[in-house]
């Protein structure tokens, strides 16, 4: 465990990353400090729920944002340190939660073709989209996901972030970003590349967490999504807004449903911790794969439309 010395400056914004209107109040104290930030907090899988940075609000469109906020430099370079050998470990129970979004993915672009998959981490949802027809590609911030997606999946992710990365890559049939769109400082940046990557008629989908969602409203600082490497939290109106204004039509809007091992659900609770890391009920536990339809996270769709 290492900690990755903060940048020299923190951006105070005076604007929304998503809609850019200037009217914005505090929201919520975080409890994170800005001198410096464990790598291993940004981990996919870290479980100790409730750590956020200083929030703001846009009293426009209801978006809640890190202010300040780190770099968008210095948050890649954090993320090319995270190794996380703990998600793989799930990879059944997320493997049904991609399968799902894929069925929903063919719907809207049943003649599949090239898919591009923003953060995409260890390259599973790839492998299983490329086991049905698509000819697939990624980006991925991790050095070590990056390895990990070649050595097992024999895939060659780009390392870096979605609004870098060269537009003559395209054009794609679809693009994902799968609890991507969270994690940026400049959301609209990293619409706006997927618009420009897509074929016309192609077809984006975004899975991020909804901070208007009952579940959240319930669990208050205890909502499993309040983590320091979220340093976004959308509604359904900033998103569609964001989506909009890069220029997309919504075409569907679900809610997100995931599946987990017993062990991984258990390992978030502390009083469970004895459990879940002995190494023979961990083994038993990890048998039974629970399905959670707790109806906080979206999946949008949306499409770039032909031109006349």
């Amino acid at each position: 465990m290492t900690a990755v010395p903060a940048p020299q400056k923190f951006t105070l914004a005076e604007y929304c990353p998503v809609c850019m209107s200037r009217r914005l109040r505090p929201f919520k104290k975080g409890m994170l400090s800005a001198r410096f930030l464990d790598e291993t907090k940004l981990k996919s899988t870290y479980g100790r729920y409730g750590e956020v940075w200083d929030l703001s609000e846009c009293l426009d469109c209801g978006h809640l944002f890190a202010n300040p906020v780190p770099d968008r430099e210095f948050l890649l370079s954090a993320y090319a340190r995270v190794e996380d050998a703990a998600y793989d470990e799930e990879s059944i129970g997320r493997s049904y939660n991609f399968l799902r979004l894929l069925k929903t993915l063919e719907y809207l672009a049943p003649a599949k073709g090239a898919l591009f998959d923003a953060g995409a981490a260890t390259g599973l949802f790839l492998r299983l989209a490329r086991e049905r027809g698509w000819s697939v590609s990624g980006v991925e911030a991790g050095a070590w996901f990056v390895r990990f997606a070649k050595r097992k999946y024999g895939l060659d992710l780009i390392p870096g972030a979605l609004e870098d990365i060269p537009s003559w890559l395209g054009p794609f049939r679809a693009v994902t970003m799968i609890d991507l769109i969270e994690h940026t400082p400049v959301p609209r940046a990293a619409v706006a590349k997927a618009y420009d990557i897509l074929a016309p008629g192609g077809v984006l989908c975004v899975v991020t967490p909804d901070i208007r969602s009952l579940t959240a409203r319930l669990a208050g600082k205890r909502w499993w999504h309040l983590r320091p490497g979220h340093i976004a939290y959308f509604s359904a109106k900033s998103l569609e807004m964001l989506l909009r204004d890069a220029g997309f039509t919504t075409a569907r809007r679900k809610r997100y449903a995931w599946t987990f091992s017993l062990h991984y659900l258990l390992s978030r609770v502390p009083p469970f911790h004895a459990l879940t890391e002995n190494p023979r009920t961990a083994s038993f536990l990890k048998r039974f794969r629970i399905k959670l339809a707790l109806h906080d996270s979206f999946e949008m769709f949306a499409t770039k439309e032909p031109s006349p």
